[in-house]
């Protein structure tokens, strides 16, 4: 019985299924999300602009500097607990004055 026990135990680290994440907004606001390392990021991206009602269309989310694809999971990223999501408004249109 201790073997057995001792397997589950070593195995717990290695299969840690879930993933706290961080979006940082461009009011220095932080929303903290918590997800399945294999779920595709595009949950966390629709869950950020209902809850703050940006407009989904403009908003750019950004980890170490580079843009992310709503269908990257945090382990193709190599993500990490407590990892920080930048989120970049996109302005478009505007006038030359």
């Amino acid at each position: 019985m201790t073997d057995a026990n001792d397997a589950q135990d070593e195995r717990k680290p290695e299969t840690v299924q879930h993933i706290n994440l961080k979006v940082l907004g461009q009011d220095q606001s932080e929303i903290a999300f918590k997800i399945k390392r294999t779920t595709p990021l595009q949950r966390l991206m629709d869950a950020y602009v209902a809850k703050t009602g940006q407009d989904k269309s403009s908003v750019r989310f950004l980890y170490d500097g580079q843009r992310i694809n709503g269908h990257e999971t945090p382990d193709e990223l190599d993500m990490e607990d407590n990892d920080m999501i930048q989120v970049s408004v996109q302005q478009l249109g505007g006038s030359a004055a």
